[in-house]
């Protein structure tokens, strides 16, 4: 198509200009194509509705920003084991760069695309750009993967005091389009934005997606919310930093947040604790592929899980449980596709031990409806508080909702702001109800225990 040496930067989760290697790369080389595929294929997880929302809006956002350089995204619907190698030749690419993913379904798409460009003579160039550090760097002394957190922060967050994340790269000064481009799909025929009905008011009333507002979040959270964040992370009302969509989707990466927070005057430990836990989710993803589907623990596969429970499901999905707590977790997560990451342990806690509902079926309905869905943190989160999971919460630490809205929402605040007046009607939650359902769940396990040694005896 042009003589010109073109490269691709192929976008994923990383929809930033500034503190993107591959893009700044690219960009400093030569003329560049910036694609978007809405990857479609046979081991490609759909994205849910609340994050076609959030990626539908963050792609204006870059578009904008892109269009200050005189450059267009081009979007391509399909396989990108497809789309990529014939989408080279045409644009007479050499190089594809890329954000390095993980995980095995992913690894699964960029091996035959990495295979195929290379039997083209283009180069498969890929970046490390969505983590502090390399997956595989950090490895117990026997140099197995780490299974339980504590020590693995310990030995990341040791390594990072010797040796930080590399500084923050800023925004390519230049970014040249070629003379020539194919014309892409038109995104709006794609269905990422909600009509008929558009459920989407409550998303957009507390979100503005777009790497500019991403920095404003960080900003004012490090300003404001780092020094009292350790103290109030667990506080109902007042919420975390938010800004664990803004990492799932690239807006900021996790360098550019570690030195913000690093650079403050403010205690930054707790904070910076919960990077690792993201970290630690992609870790034991990539070590141990199985996570998002099947128990890491092997005998969870003979828990007595109920799959059927449709009706008590569908009352938890749509916040009609009864429980004062769950139901206004529900109702945040439908109405702004969020949820206070203590929320988030209750709702679980209750859905897969109070009603002994199978785990994936609460993953399934996160997946769908958060802006933050991330495949890697949502299943290591979920297999945590389930008991399935490497470091998992022990079975018999059934969080009981009455005692955790008690204690971290004792002004009733947080109900009052997502169930309205609603919340003035609620009655406490039978507690005899509570304790005959931990009785189950505890017997559940014991079953489940029983079965186990009763097979390698």
């Amino acid at each position: 198509m042009t003589d010109e040496a073109v490269r691709i930067v192929w976008l994923r989760d990383d929809l930033r200009l500034a503190d993107h290697p591959a893009l700044s790369a690219a960009a400093a080389a030569g003329p560049v194509v910036v694609l978007y595929v809405n990857e479609e294929g046979p081991s490609i997880r759909p994205l849910g509705g609340a994050a076609r929302w959030w990626a539908a809006n963050s792609l204006d956002a870059l578009d904008a920003s892109l269009g200050e350089h005189g450059v267009r995204v081009l979007y391509r619907r399909g396989d990108p084991r497809e789309l990529l190698p014939p989408l080279a030749a045409e644009l007479g690419a050499v190089e594809v760069h890329v954000s390095r993913r993980t995980g095995a379904p992913r690894r699964d798409i960029d091996v035959p695309v990495r295979s195929a460009l290379a039997g083209a003579g283009v180069g498969f160039v890929e970046h490390e750009g969505s983590l502090i550090e390399p997956l595989g760097e950090i490895r117990t002394g026997a140099g197995e993967p780490y299974s339980v957190f504590t020590p693995y922060w310990r030995r990341l967050s040791a390594q990072l005091e010797v040796a930080p994340p590399r500084s923050p790269l800023p925004r390519p000064a230049r970014i040249v389009a070629p003379s020539g481009q194919p014309d892409g799909d038109d995104r709006e025929t794609w269905g990422w934005r909600p009509s008929r009905p558009d459920w989407s008011t409550g998303l957009a009333e507390r979100w503005t997606p777009g790497e500019r507002a991403a920095h404003e979040t960080l900003e004012a959270f490090v300003a404001e919310g780092l020094e009292s964040y350790e103290q109030d992370r667990d506080e109902l009302p007042v919420g975390g930093s938010e800004l664990s969509p803004r990492l799932r989707w690239g807006e900021l990466s996790p360098a550019q947040v570690w030195h913000a927070a690093r650079a403050s005057s403010a205690p930054s430990s707790a904070f910076l604790r919960q990077l690792g836990w993201r970290e630690f989710s992609y870790h034991l993803v990539e070590a141990f592929p199985q996570m998002p589907t099947a128990p890491w623990r092997a005998e969870y596969a003979g828990f007595p899980w109920d799959w059927e429970s449709d009706e008590a499901v569908e009352a938890w999905q749509s916040g009609e449980t009864g429980v004062d707590l769950v139901d206004a977790a529900m109702t945040e997560l439908w109405t702004s596709g969020f949820m206070h990451n203590r929320a988030r342990m209750v709702t679980a806690s209750y859905l897969t031990k109070n009603l002994l509902v199978h785990w994936r079926r609460g993953e399934e309905w996160f997946w769908d409806t958060l802006v933050d869905a991330d495949a890697a943190v949502n299943a290591v989160s979920w297999q945590w508080v389930a008991g399935s999971g490497p470091d998992a919460a022990p079975y018999f630490r059934v969080l009981n909702p009455m005692r955790q809205q008690e204690r971290f929402d004792p002004s009733r605040r947080y109900l009052h702001r997502w169930l309205g007046d609603r919340a003035d009607e609620l009655s406490a939650v039978d507690a005899d109800m509570l304790r005959a359902q931990r009785r189950n769940a505890l017997e559940a396990y014991e079953q489940m225990r029983r079965t186990r040694d009763e097979r390698t005896d």
